[in-house]
Protein backbone atom coordinates (compact mmCIF):
# COMPACT_ATOMS: atom_id res chain seq x y z
CA UNK A 1 0.00 0.00 0.00
CA UNK A 2 2.68 2.60 1.19
CA UNK A 3 4.74 1.41 -2.08
CA UNK A 4 1.86 2.63 -4.28
CA UNK A 5 0.62 5.85 -2.65
CA UNK A 6 3.43 8.01 -3.74
CA UNK A 7 2.66 7.08 -7.39
CA UNK A 8 -0.90 7.58 -6.93
CA UNK A 9 -0.49 11.22 -5.54
CA UNK A 10 1.79 12.21 -8.69
CA UNK A 11 -0.94 10.97 -10.77
CA UNK A 12 -3.84 12.89 -8.93
CA UNK A 13 -1.37 16.00 -9.23
CA UNK A 14 -0.95 15.26 -12.75
CA UNK A 15 -4.76 15.77 -13.09
CA UNK A 16 -5.13 18.30 -10.67
CA UNK A 17 -2.59 20.82 -11.64
CA UNK A 18 -3.56 21.87 -15.11
CA UNK A 19 -6.51 22.37 -13.91
CA UNK A 20 -5.69 25.24 -11.07
CA UNK A 21 -3.12 26.49 -13.71
CA UNK A 22 -6.03 27.31 -16.25
CA UNK A 23 -8.42 28.32 -13.26
CA UNK A 24 -5.23 30.76 -11.62
CA UNK A 25 -4.71 32.28 -15.40
CA UNK A 26 -8.20 33.22 -15.73
CA UNK A 27 -8.58 34.55 -11.97
CA UNK A 28 -5.13 36.51 -13.02
CA UNK A 29 -6.24 37.99 -16.11
CA UNK A 30 -9.99 39.45 -14.17
CA UNK A 31 -7.79 40.41 -11.30
CA UNK A 32 -5.28 42.74 -13.36
CA UNK A 33 -7.83 44.21 -15.47
CA UNK A 34 -9.62 45.14 -12.48
CA UNK A 35 -6.35 47.14 -10.86
CA UNK A 36 -5.75 48.28 -14.54
CA UNK A 37 -8.90 50.58 -13.37
CA UNK A 38 -7.21 52.35 -11.17
CA UNK A 39 -5.27 53.52 -14.05
CA UNK A 40 -7.86 55.30 -15.79
CA UNK A 41 -8.39 58.59 -13.42
CA UNK A 42 -4.41 59.12 -14.94
CA UNK A 43 -4.48 57.93 -18.33
CA UNK A 44 -7.60 56.84 -19.44
CA UNK A 45 -8.08 53.16 -20.58
CA UNK A 46 -6.68 53.95 -23.60
CA UNK A 47 -3.50 55.15 -21.81
CA UNK A 48 -4.06 51.82 -19.54
CA UNK A 49 -4.19 49.71 -22.40
CA UNK A 50 -0.93 51.49 -23.93
CA UNK A 51 0.89 50.56 -20.61
CA UNK A 52 -0.04 47.27 -20.49
CA UNK A 53 0.33 46.51 -23.97
CA UNK A 54 4.15 48.07 -24.42
CA UNK A 55 5.04 46.41 -20.41
CA UNK A 56 3.47 42.97 -21.08
CA UNK A 57 5.09 42.58 -24.73
CA UNK A 58 8.39 43.61 -23.17
CA UNK A 59 8.32 40.59 -20.79
CA UNK A 60 6.95 38.16 -23.39
CA UNK A 61 9.55 39.05 -25.40
CA UNK A 62 12.39 38.52 -22.83
CA UNK A 63 10.80 35.26 -21.94
CA UNK A 64 9.93 33.86 -25.53
CA UNK A 65 13.27 35.75 -27.44
CA UNK A 66 10.61 35.29 -30.82
CA UNK A 67 13.94 36.09 -32.62
CA UNK A 68 15.46 32.55 -32.14
CA UNK A 69 14.07 30.15 -35.68
CA UNK A 70 12.58 32.66 -37.07
CA UNK A 71 10.63 30.90 -39.75
CA UNK A 72 12.08 30.79 -43.20
CA UNK A 73 9.44 32.40 -46.30
CA UNK A 74 6.77 33.09 -43.86
CA UNK A 75 3.56 34.71 -45.02
CA UNK A 76 2.80 37.36 -42.59
CA UNK A 77 -0.46 38.58 -43.01
CA UNK A 78 -2.20 36.30 -40.41
CA UNK A 79 0.62 37.71 -37.99
CA UNK A 80 -0.73 41.00 -38.49
CA UNK A 81 -4.12 39.83 -38.49
CA UNK A 82 -3.33 38.52 -35.23
CA UNK A 83 -1.34 41.88 -34.35
CA UNK A 84 -4.27 44.47 -34.69
CA UNK A 85 -7.12 41.41 -33.35
CA UNK A 86 -4.86 41.65 -29.66
CA UNK A 87 -4.90 45.43 -29.84
CA UNK A 88 -8.94 45.53 -30.59
CA UNK A 89 -9.72 42.81 -28.04
CA UNK A 90 -7.51 44.81 -24.97
CA UNK A 91 -8.11 48.16 -26.23
CA UNK A 92 -12.07 47.71 -26.43
CA UNK A 93 -12.29 45.98 -23.14
CA UNK A 94 -10.38 48.48 -21.23
CA UNK A 95 -12.89 50.95 -22.68
CA UNK A 96 -15.96 48.52 -22.28
CA UNK A 97 -14.97 48.31 -18.27
CA UNK A 98 -14.24 52.32 -18.12
CA UNK A 99 -18.38 52.35 -18.68
CA UNK A 100 -19.25 49.03 -17.64
CA UNK A 101 -19.71 46.93 -15.02
CA UNK A 102 -16.81 44.07 -15.58
CA UNK A 103 -18.76 41.12 -15.18
CA UNK A 104 -20.81 42.63 -17.60
CA UNK A 105 -18.51 43.70 -20.01
CA UNK A 106 -16.45 39.99 -20.25
CA UNK A 107 -20.13 38.27 -20.56
CA UNK A 108 -20.45 40.11 -23.78
CA UNK A 109 -16.54 39.64 -24.97
CA UNK A 110 -17.27 36.36 -24.35
CA UNK A 111 -20.13 36.05 -27.56
CA UNK A 112 -16.77 36.60 -29.69
CA UNK A 113 -15.12 33.08 -29.17
CA UNK A 114 -19.03 31.75 -28.22
CA UNK A 115 -19.84 32.69 -32.10
CA UNK A 116 -16.53 31.10 -33.74
CA UNK A 117 -17.46 28.15 -31.83
CA UNK A 118 -21.32 27.75 -32.95
CA UNK A 119 -20.58 28.89 -36.56
CA UNK A 120 -17.97 25.88 -36.93
CA UNK A 121 -21.20 24.03 -35.85
CA UNK A 122 -22.95 21.50 -38.16
CA UNK A 123 -25.21 19.95 -34.95
CA UNK A 124 -28.85 21.34 -34.51
CA UNK A 125 -28.40 20.40 -30.68
CA UNK A 126 -26.36 23.78 -30.75
CA UNK A 127 -28.76 26.18 -31.72
CA UNK A 128 -29.79 25.20 -27.61
CA UNK A 129 -26.33 26.93 -26.59
CA UNK A 130 -27.25 29.40 -29.19
CA UNK A 131 -30.31 30.28 -27.36
CA UNK A 132 -28.65 30.22 -23.87
CA UNK A 133 -26.15 32.93 -25.12
CA UNK A 134 -29.05 35.24 -26.94
CA UNK A 135 -31.10 34.65 -23.14
CA UNK A 136 -27.86 35.59 -21.06
CA UNK A 137 -27.32 38.59 -23.47
CA UNK A 138 -30.95 40.06 -22.79
CA UNK A 139 -30.52 39.04 -18.83
CA UNK A 140 -27.24 41.09 -19.24
CA UNK A 141 -28.14 44.49 -21.07
CA UNK A 142 -32.03 43.78 -22.11
CA UNK A 143 -33.95 45.87 -19.39
CA UNK A 144 -31.03 48.20 -18.68
CA UNK A 145 -31.02 49.84 -22.22
CA UNK A 146 -34.98 50.08 -22.60
CA UNK A 147 -35.23 52.18 -19.51
CA UNK A 148 -33.99 55.48 -18.11
CA UNK A 149 -31.61 56.53 -15.34
CA UNK A 150 -28.76 56.37 -13.93
CA UNK A 151 -28.50 52.28 -13.12
CA UNK A 152 -28.76 51.51 -17.23
CA UNK A 153 -26.39 50.35 -18.91
CA UNK A 154 -24.15 52.83 -21.43
CA UNK A 155 -24.73 52.10 -24.70
CA UNK A 156 -21.40 52.90 -25.67
CA UNK A 157 -19.57 50.47 -23.18
CA UNK A 158 -22.10 47.87 -24.84
CA UNK A 159 -21.13 48.25 -27.90
CA UNK A 160 -17.41 48.53 -27.09
CA UNK A 161 -17.58 45.05 -25.53
CA UNK A 162 -18.89 43.47 -28.43
CA UNK A 163 -16.62 45.03 -30.09
CA UNK A 164 -13.53 43.38 -28.09
CA UNK A 165 -15.70 40.21 -28.38
CA UNK A 166 -15.48 40.69 -31.88
CA UNK A 167 -12.03 41.35 -31.77
CA UNK A 168 -11.50 37.94 -29.48
CA UNK A 169 -13.04 36.26 -32.13
CA UNK A 170 -10.47 37.45 -35.50
CA UNK A 171 -7.84 36.82 -32.93
CA UNK A 172 -9.11 33.08 -33.21
CA UNK A 173 -9.54 32.90 -36.38
CA UNK A 174 -6.17 34.72 -37.37
CA UNK A 175 -4.13 32.98 -34.37
CA UNK A 176 -4.43 29.67 -35.84
CA UNK A 177 -2.69 30.34 -39.08
CA UNK A 178 -0.14 32.77 -36.90
CA UNK A 179 0.52 29.84 -34.35
CA UNK A 180 0.98 27.62 -36.64
CA UNK A 181 3.98 29.54 -38.50
CA UNK A 182 5.35 31.01 -35.68
CA UNK A 183 5.11 28.39 -32.77
CA UNK A 184 5.20 29.43 -29.37
CA UNK A 185 6.58 32.78 -30.13
CA UNK A 186 3.52 33.68 -31.45
CA UNK A 187 2.25 35.23 -28.15
CA UNK A 188 4.83 37.84 -27.44
CA UNK A 189 4.85 39.04 -31.75
CA UNK A 190 1.23 39.13 -31.40
CA UNK A 191 1.53 41.30 -28.34
CA UNK A 192 4.40 43.39 -29.57
CA UNK A 193 2.19 44.37 -33.01
CA UNK A 194 -0.84 45.26 -30.28
CA UNK A 195 1.47 47.60 -28.69
CA UNK A 196 2.42 49.25 -31.81
CA UNK A 197 -1.18 49.99 -32.68
CA UNK A 198 -2.31 50.76 -29.36
CA UNK A 199 0.70 52.87 -27.82
CA UNK A 200 -0.09 55.92 -30.09
CA UNK A 201 -4.10 55.56 -28.98
CA UNK A 202 -2.64 56.02 -25.80
CA UNK A 203 -0.62 59.09 -25.97
CA UNK A 204 -3.15 60.85 -28.51
CA UNK A 205 -5.45 60.29 -25.39
CA UNK A 206 -3.49 61.04 -22.19
CA UNK A 207 -0.19 62.72 -23.63
CA UNK A 208 2.91 60.72 -23.23
CA UNK A 209 4.28 62.47 -19.77
CA UNK A 210 1.22 61.22 -18.30
CA UNK A 211 2.25 57.74 -19.46
CA UNK A 212 5.82 57.82 -17.96
CA UNK A 213 4.74 59.30 -14.99
CA UNK A 214 6.81 57.75 -12.66
CA UNK A 215 3.91 57.69 -9.51
CA UNK A 216 1.74 55.43 -12.42
CA UNK A 217 4.56 53.19 -13.97
CA UNK A 218 5.01 50.64 -10.99
CA UNK A 219 0.81 50.30 -10.90
CA UNK A 220 1.10 49.95 -14.48
CA UNK A 221 3.76 47.13 -14.06
CA UNK A 222 2.01 45.46 -11.38
CA UNK A 223 -1.25 45.04 -14.31
CA UNK A 224 1.03 44.39 -17.09
CA UNK A 225 2.54 40.96 -14.58
CA UNK A 226 -0.73 40.03 -13.51
CA UNK A 227 -2.54 40.43 -16.82
CA UNK A 228 0.47 39.18 -19.04
CA UNK A 229 3.33 37.28 -17.70
CA UNK A 230 1.32 35.30 -15.05
CA UNK A 231 -2.04 33.86 -17.23
CA UNK A 232 1.06 33.27 -19.96
CA UNK A 233 2.96 31.48 -17.95
CA UNK A 234 0.45 29.23 -16.27
CA UNK A 235 -1.52 28.57 -19.70
CA UNK A 236 2.14 27.57 -21.08
CA UNK A 237 2.05 24.60 -18.44
CA UNK A 238 -1.31 24.14 -18.99
CA UNK A 239 -2.12 24.00 -22.60
CA UNK A 240 -0.12 20.67 -23.61
CA UNK A 241 -1.48 18.61 -20.74
CA UNK A 242 -5.07 19.63 -20.96
CA UNK A 243 -7.62 18.14 -24.03
CA UNK A 244 -8.46 21.57 -25.61
CA UNK A 245 -12.22 20.85 -25.69
CA UNK A 246 -11.00 21.04 -21.42
CA UNK A 247 -9.19 24.12 -22.15
CA UNK A 248 -11.90 26.11 -23.68
CA UNK A 249 -14.40 24.71 -21.01
CA UNK A 250 -12.47 25.99 -18.05
CA UNK A 251 -11.84 29.62 -19.50
CA UNK A 252 -15.76 30.16 -20.23
CA UNK A 253 -15.59 30.72 -16.01
CA UNK A 254 -14.03 33.83 -16.81
CA UNK A 255 -17.14 36.30 -16.70
CA UNK A 256 -17.63 34.94 -13.41
CA UNK A 257 -14.42 35.78 -12.44
CA UNK A 258 -14.60 38.73 -13.75
CA UNK A 259 -18.19 39.12 -11.86
CA UNK A 260 -16.13 38.38 -8.52
CA UNK A 261 -13.18 40.73 -9.30
CA UNK A 262 -15.55 43.77 -10.03
CA UNK A 263 -17.29 42.71 -7.11
CA UNK A 264 -14.66 42.39 -4.47
CA UNK A 265 -11.99 45.29 -5.86
CA UNK A 266 -13.99 47.39 -7.38
CA UNK A 267 -17.05 47.23 -5.23
CA UNK A 268 -19.33 46.25 -8.40
CA UNK A 269 -22.68 44.68 -8.11
CA UNK A 270 -24.82 43.42 -10.30
CA UNK A 271 -28.39 43.00 -10.96
CA UNK A 272 -30.16 39.31 -10.36
CA UNK A 273 -31.16 39.51 -14.24
CA UNK A 274 -27.47 40.47 -14.91
CA UNK A 275 -26.21 37.45 -12.62
CA UNK A 276 -28.47 35.30 -14.17
CA UNK A 277 -27.61 36.98 -17.90
CA UNK A 278 -23.47 35.91 -16.81
CA UNK A 279 -24.27 32.37 -15.75
CA UNK A 280 -26.33 31.74 -19.23
CA UNK A 281 -23.53 32.87 -21.43
CA UNK A 282 -21.06 30.95 -18.97
CA UNK A 283 -23.37 27.62 -19.90
CA UNK A 284 -23.64 28.61 -23.44
CA UNK A 285 -19.63 28.79 -24.02
CA UNK A 286 -19.05 25.75 -21.87
CA UNK A 287 -21.83 23.66 -23.41
CA UNK A 288 -20.86 24.95 -27.40
CA UNK A 289 -16.96 23.30 -26.28
CA UNK A 290 -17.98 20.49 -24.52
CA UNK A 291 -20.28 19.15 -27.43
CA UNK A 292 -17.61 20.40 -30.05
CA UNK A 293 -16.22 17.59 -31.94
CA UNK A 294 -12.98 16.62 -30.21
CA UNK A 295 -9.29 17.92 -31.99
CA UNK A 296 -5.24 18.54 -31.45
CA UNK A 297 -4.12 19.61 -28.41
CA UNK A 298 -4.49 23.69 -28.26
CA UNK A 299 -2.67 25.51 -29.47
CA UNK A 300 -1.79 29.62 -28.78
CA UNK A 301 -4.90 30.56 -30.98
CA UNK A 302 -7.29 28.98 -27.82
CA UNK A 303 -5.47 31.61 -25.52
CA UNK A 304 -7.08 34.42 -24.44
CA UNK A 305 -5.61 37.58 -25.77
CA UNK A 306 -3.02 38.14 -23.32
Amino acid sequence: MSRTAPGQNRGALAVALPFAAVIGATCAFQVGAAIAKGLFPAVGPEGAAALRLILGSALLIAILRPWRNWPAGTALAPLLGLGLATAGAILFFYMAIGRLPQGVAIALQFLGPLGVALAHSRRASDLLWAALAAAGVWGLVGHDLTVAGPARLDPLGVAFALCAGASWAAYIVWGQAASRAFGHATPALAVGLAALVVVPVGIAHAGLPALLDPKILPLAAVVAVISTAIPFSLEMYALPRLPARTFAVLTSLEPAFGALAGLTLLHERLAPAQLAGVCAVMAAAAGAAWSSQPRAPASEADIPPT
